[in-house]
């Protein structure tokens, strides 16, 4: 399960995040390409935008239950 004390620092504000577990296996770029983006220098995937409508929320929520590490989170904030 994601740990929100270890968020990697260019998640953007809001419910979905990704933590330092991140393996990089770009599943999640795939799945909600609106929302998540790679970190180059670091190797790992982060939120660059929160989801903006039920689509997006669902293709986030899709990228959270399929990921091998469990590195995404959803804290529950809006």
């Amino acid at each position: 399960m994601a740990d929100k004390e270890e968020k990697n620092e260019e998640n953007v504000d809001g419910k979905f995040y990704v933590d330092a577990q991140c393996i990089d296996c770009d599943l999640c770029r795939e799945t909600a390409p609106n929302n998540f983006q790679r970190s180059d220098d670091e190797g790992y995937s982060y939120v660059y935008k929160q989801p903006e409508n039920d689509e997006e929320v669902e293709q986030c929520r899709e990228a959270m239950e399929g990921c091998p590490v469990e590195a995404i989170g959803d804290d529950g904030d809006e």
